[in-house]
C-alpha cells in the first residue's frame, strides 16, 4: 500500500457476502487469517504473538466503527475519549505525560475542527461531531493506518461530507493511510482510489487524478477503472459489461500487438 494514501474497499453491486468486514476485522488484528499472506506497516498479521497483536492494534492501526456509541465511551468527555487510548498504551499516570495527552487531545480535535468540543460528553454532541471525535480517538495513538467500517453508514449526506473531509484531513496532515470499507458507491467520488470485492477476490480498481484542461484551465478528475489479474492470470470482469455485451460462461480471446481483446464467443451466442 503506498505511504498516505486515502482508498476506499467496497463489494462489487452487493453490500454483504463479499468479504469486506472480514478483511477489515484481518487487517485490524482482530481475526487471525487461517492462510495466505496479510501484511500490514511491515507487520506479518499471520505470525504475530497475542502480545504483537495488542501492540499492533495499539501503535499501528486505528479504527473507527459505523455505530458512534462502539466509538466514544459516554461518560467521557471528547478530549477525555482520546486521552484514554493514550494513557493505556504508555502504561503510566505521570503529570508530565497527562499534560502532553491533553495537549494532543486539543490538537486533533482543533484539526478537525472540533475545539470547541473538548469539554462536551457524546450526548452533548451531533452525530457528526461524535464520529469526528472518534476519528480523532484512533488517530491519538499516531496509527500508521487508520481502518474505517462503513463510517458515514448512520449520516445524512451533509454530515458525511463533512467527516470525509476530516478523513482527508489526516491523511493530508498528518500522512496518515485511510482504508475505508462501504457499501455506499458514492463514496468512491470522496477518495482517490477504489478497490472493489466480489466473492472475496478484489474484481476492480479506480485511481482518480487531477488534471487541469488545457482550454478552460479548471481542474478536473479523471478516473480509470482496472481489472484486478491474480497470480494465476484471473480477473473479474465488471458485471456492467458482461451485461452490456450478452458474455457469458465463457469469451474468446485475441492476443494483439499491444493489449488482449476480450470478446463475447460468438459461437455460444
Amino acid at each position: 500500500m503506498p505511504a498516505a494514501a486515502l482508498l476506499t474497499v467496497l463489494p462489487h453491486h452487493r453490500a454483504s457476502g463479499s468479504g469486506k468486514s472480514t478483511l477489515m476485522n484481518i487487517l485490524a488484528g482482530l481475526d487471525t487469517p487461517t492462510a495466505g499472506a496479510a501484511r500490514v506497516a511491515g507487520h506479518d498479521l499471520l505470525a504475530m504473538t497475542p502480545k504483537s497483536r495488542l501492540a499492533y492494534r495499539r501503535h499501528t492501526v486505528g479504527f473507527v466503527w459505523q455505530q458512534t456509541s462502539r466509538n466514544l465511551l459516554p461518560y467521557l468527555t471528547a478530549a477525555q475519549n482520546i486521552t484514554l487510548p493514550l494513557g493505556l498504551a504508555e502504561g503510566h499516570r505521570r503529570r508530565s505525560a497527562r499534560a502532553r495527552h491533553t495537549a494532543r487531545a486539543l490538537e486533533l480535535l482543533d484539526l478537525l475542527g472540533l475545539a470547541d468540543c473538548a469539554d462536551r460528553h457524546p450526548h452533548e454532541m451531533s452525530g457528526g461531531q461524535q464520529q469526528r471525535v472518534a476519528i480523532a480517538v484512533a488517530l491519538a495513538n499516531d496509527p500508521e493506518v487508520l481502518l474505517a467500517d462503513e463510517p458515514t453508514g448512520e449520516l445524512d449526506s451533509h454530515t458525511a461530507h463533512q467527516i470525509f473531509a476530516a478523513f482527508r484531513s489526516a491523511n493530508e496532515e498528518l500522512g496518515t493511510t485511510i482504508v475505508i470499507v462501504t457499501h455506499d458507491q458514492t463514496v468512491a467520488s470522496e477518495v482517490r482510489r477504489t478497490v472493489a470485492i466480489r466473492d472475496g477476490r478484489t474484481s476492480t480498481e479506480v485511481l482518480r487524478r487531477s488534471e487541469v484542461d488545457e482550454i478552460t484551465g479548471h481542474e478536473r478528475v479523471v478516473a480509470r477503472e482496472y481489472a484486478m489479474l491474480d497470480r494465476a492470470g484471473r480477473l473479474q470482469l465488471p458485471a456492467e459489461y458482461t451485461r452490456a455485451l450478452g458474455m457469458r460462461d465463457r469469451v474468446a480471446l485475441e492476443l494483439e500487438p499491444d493489449h488482449i481483446a476480450v470478446r463475447p464467443d460468438e459461437e455460444n451466442s
